[in-house]
């Protein structure tokens, strides 16, 4: 069996429409995309303090997954009918039917991070079985450890030798708090503004078999710890930046990241009134800035 995938371009100002028309007129199902994704040009839309609540992109491509008999051409007079809009620019792909799982499952192999420290999908025997291994699938939230920032700060950790109490400041997945824990820190807690976020990290931890608390981070941020890593967007660690400094104690240390190359400066010098900052980790166009609680 196969589907045939309308794609058409679109913007944030009709995108929601035209999704909703191709529900009405019989798509099997109906996606928005951003048409930057996996370039440059790629938006972030995440919902973070001191940014506008997340919509959708700026340009985009709405998919319709539509039987393959479909007849493309009358289908997008009937849309133009349904949302006045004229001259629509589109492309078709087939797609035959295929095992969705295995898929998924073949794109996600384990992932070295240090020679000691890997992560391992569910469905995957671990390579090293001496090393650590942090079992992790794809899921709720941010944080499979394939993207550099995550390797950035999960590196920095294994560096580290006062793994005493940890905080783990937007927590996602719960990937950083799993691997401080691993690597012997004595107490970890995660914090995150996204309640999904919370349910996956606790569902990581059982499934790694440590104990982590994890938190509403508007709810539980009343201590300070040895180390605070955070990786997160730098418009929120802007905002965050006095809780974060708050969080951490004197002489204790930071690990932030979800920082562009071109961002470096303008978060260093806002930590610096609360941290002596060492020079950033570049890791493909990303940044790890860490540094001590004076």
């Amino acid at each position: 069996m196969s589907w045939l995938l309308l794609k058409i371009q679109a913007n944030d100002s009709n995108a929601d429409t035209l999704s909703d028309a191709l529900m009405e007129l019989g798509a099997l199902s109906v996606s928005i995309e951003d048409a930057n994704a996996e370039t440059v040009a790629e938006q972030a839309i995440f919902g973070e303090p001191g940014d506008p609540p997340p919509g959708i992109w700026q340009q985009n491509v709405v998919t319709a997954m539509l039987p393959s008999d479909a007849n493309v051409l009358e289908l997008l007079g009937q849309l133009e009918q349904a949302t006045g809009m004229r001259g629509f620019s589109y492309l078709t792909e087939v797609i035959e039917e295929q095992d969705w799982v295995r898929l998924t499952q073949s794109q996600f192999e384990p992932i070295h991070i240090t020679p000691t420290l890997w992560i391992v999908p569910t469905w995957h025997e671990a390579p090293e079985q001496d090393a650590i291994n942090i079992i992790l699938d794809p899921g709720l939230a941010f944080g499979t450890g394939s993207h550099p920032t995550t390797h950035l700060c999960l590196e920095w950790l294994t560096q580290q030798t006062n793994l005493q109490k940890v905080l783990d400041y937007g927590c996602g997945s719960g990937i950083l708090a799993i691997a401080a824990k691993k690597l012997g820190a004595t107490e970890v807690i995660g914090v995150d503004i996204d309640p999904q976020a919370v349910i996956a990290s606790n569902y990581n931890a059982q499934n790694n078999q440590v104990e982590i608390a994890f938190y509403d981070s508007n709810a539980y941020l009343h201590e300070a710890y040895d180390i605070v890593v955070a990786n997160i967007l730098s418009s929120a660690l802007m905002v965050l930046a006095p809780v974060i400094a708050k969080s951490c104690k004197s002489g204790g240390k930071i690990a932030l990241s979800g920082i562009l190359e071109t961002q470096k400066e303008a978060l260093a010098e806002q930590y610096s009134e609360w941290f002596d900052v060492d020079e950033p980790v570049i890791k493909e166009g990303w940044v790890l800035l860490t540094g001590t609680k004076k």
